[in-house]
């Protein structure tokens, strides 16, 4: 009798009209829009030659993969209401810790200095390990300081910020690495291809669809959402919240772990100015991507989307020989812009 009456009710719903179709098409699909007219905006305002060619759509390709990886972590924070601020420090100390391994077991500091590393496959095997582990270790101190200390998820992740990129510059001097990572690492993957594509760029890929996978499949991502839907309906439905959360975290960690990997793979090098944007590139693109501050509702493949917006800006900018300053002014506006437009979902549906 109620499978009756709700097909009856769904028979007689009216059924939307053509503008609030197209208007929920583009709800859906602003974001490709956008990125379509960002692309088309920076071809016409350069100069010929400069942004679509094989050469700079490759370097965008480079780096998007990394904001990727950062995006991924960042979107399973932010969906349980958490926010990780410190996935910027967490790589830059991953990449300092395994770039430091692989140059000290790669040789002595006369040879690699030279540029000859008679260890390297040692080197780059030590090295990789040190740098997920401590990108997973910063994730596990966030999250235990999270959910056992009952700090606020902002507060310990800028804390951990700080001490992340003040030990990775007391780690490094301050400056470089002492010299340039293995040319196994540099030339063997970071400019390596596989059908035409950069390894780092596939490595990108492989984690977007396990992350995908696991995110609308798997228990792990259903516990995610339902942690930010309702954390203390999801504690009393037997989930093991504290723990959940900290996993979390970690993997946050882990996956900049990864990032400090393809950094080191693809510029040889790491320093700390070039990553004190990398929060504000992985949280505009989880944010561009649909996923809600408030937790319970993202999506992993938006979110990849998404990473391409910062690094499109910042490379038609640089192009334009825009001031690096007025870059951070266009990515912040961004993620003001989508998080209005976060605000305007969420009342629409609570209206409706």
């Amino acid at each position: 009798m109620r499978e009756e009456l709700d097909a009856t009710a769904a028979a007689a719903a009216p059924r939307p009209g053509r503008s609030q179709r197209a208007a929920l098409v583009l709800s859906r699909s602003w974001l490709f829009v956008f990125l379509i007219l960002l692309v088309g905006f920076f071809w016409l305002s350069t100069p010929s030659g400069t942004f679509l060619t094989r050469s700079n759509l490759t370097q965008i390709g480079l780096s998007t993969s990394e904001v990727v990886l950062l995006a991924i972590g960042e979107t399973f924070v932010i969906v349980t209401a958490g926010i990780d601020l410190s996935i910027g420090g967490i790589l830059f100390l991953a990449g300092v810790c395994g770039g430091e391994v692989m140059l000290h077991v790669s040789g002595t500091s006369t040879q690699v200095i030279a540029g000859q590393y008679p260890h390297a496959a040692l080197g780059i095997t030590l090295g990789v390990i040190v740098c997920v582990l401590t990108g997973a270790v910063c994730g596990l101190g966030n999250g235990i300081a999270i959910t056992k200390l009952r700090l606020p998820p902002f507060i310990v992740t800028l804390g951990t910020l700080g001490i992340t990129f003040g030990l990775g510059e007391v780690i490094d001097g301050g400056s470089y690495l002492p010299a340039p990572v293995p040319t196994g690492l540099s030339q063997g993957f970071g400019a390596g291809k596989f059908l035409g594509l950069f390894y780092p760029i596939w490595v990108a890929l492989a984690f977007l669809l396990v992350a995908h996978i696991v995110f609308t499949y798997a228990r792990f991502g259903r516990y995610t959402r339902a942690v930010g839907s309702n954390a203390e309906g999801t504690r009393r439905a037997g989930i093991a919240v504290d723990r959940h959360i900290i996993k979390v975290y970690t993997l946050a960690g882990l996956l900049a772990g990864v990032a400090a990997v393809v950094d080191l793979a693809i510029y040889t090098n790491t320093t700390a100015i070039s990553h004190r944007g990398d929060n504000l590139n992985a949280i505009s693109a989880v944010v561009l991507g649909g996923t809600s501050l408030f937790g319970g509702v993202g999506s992993i493949l938006m979110s990849a989307v998404g990473a391409f917006v910062p690094t499109v800006l910042q490379n038609g900018l640089v192009i334009k020989n825009v001031q690096p300053f007025w870059q951070e002014v266009v990515v912040g506006a961004t993620i003001i812009f989508a998080v209005y437009l976060d605000q305007l979902r969420r009342r629409r549906t609570e209206s409706g």
